[in-house]
């Protein structure tokens, strides 16, 4: 079996996909379970949006994507500016190679444009040739749920346990030199690479991830709701329900 998993620019979900991702390569059903793992035939290619790329190395997964996609063939992984705009990989889906599509986390921006049929960027180009030649595709939005969910943010620095040390070991070390600024520095995000060495180093506990409750808008929720109504398409609310399709074998 041969499934593409398309990541868009969202923190939210997006360990809780990777996790489930690699849980399914292992043949290992993701969350408690007593089962014994299975030797997989599954095969992954992973297509990710410029967005996707930046918060995946935010948060420290961009290179443990290789433990899922080992670069062989319908093993690789694709980025954005390396497909440019035509997006010359996405033609595989016109040719059916693969047998369902997962998009994992999908913004409200990404929603939005499969909902309205803008096909611009890659993972949307991967969704409408997709849906084009009756592949399935099953698609997690981050936003579009009543109710406010709990979203995980990438490093920062608080600024009220920060003591503006001069020696700065955090910032001294950063081998990306993500950490900047004086007396109280901050992170570059699109420099830190999520390893959490500076989390390590600094004794005042100052900096740390955090934890932020958000709330979708109304937009997002009826753009749901839209994607609901398409043809070839599922909505998930979690990564690993899409654990119960493939195990089921019914995703076309």
């Amino acid at each position: 079996m041969k499934i593409a998993w398309c990541i868009t620019g969202a923190g939210h979900f997006l360990k809780e996909s990777f996790e489930a991702f690699r849980s399914i390569k292992k043949g290992v059903r993701p969350g408690p379970s007593n089962l014994k793992p299975q030797p997989s035939t599954l095969k992954i290619t992973i297509f990710i949006s410029n967005a996707g790329v930046e918060v995946l190395r935010m948060y420290g997964i961009f290179d443990k994507l290789k433990e899922i996609s080992n670069g062989e063939y319908m093993e690789e992984i694709f980025t954005e500016k390396e497909q440019g705009s035509s997006s010359p990989k996405a033609g595989r889906f016109s040719l059916r190679k693969y047998d369902a599509v997962v998009v994992s986390p999908a913004t409200s921006n990404t929603v939005a444009k499969i909902a309205y049929g803008i096909a611009d960027s890659l993972v949307t180009n991967v969704v409408s040739l997709a849906s084009k030649a009756c592949i399935p595709v099953y698609v997690v939005p981050t936003d579009g749920f009543p109710g406010k969910v709990e979203s995980e943010m990438p490093y920062s620095i608080d600024r009220e346990k920060c003591k503006g040390c001069d020696d700065c070991e955090p910032r001294d070390r950063c081998k990306e030199e993500a950490i900047y600024g004086a007396p109280i520095p901050q992170i570059d995000l699109l420099r830190c690479n999520g390893c959490g060495l500076c989390l390590e180093l600094c004794p005042y506990g100052a900096i740390n991830g955090g934890v932020v409750e958000i709330k979708a808008r109304e937009i997002d929720i009826r753009n749901v709701g839209l994607l609901r109504k398409m043809e070839g398409i599922t909505v998930l609310e979690h990564p690993t329900h899409f654990f119960l399709f493939y195990k089921k074998g019914n995703l076309c």
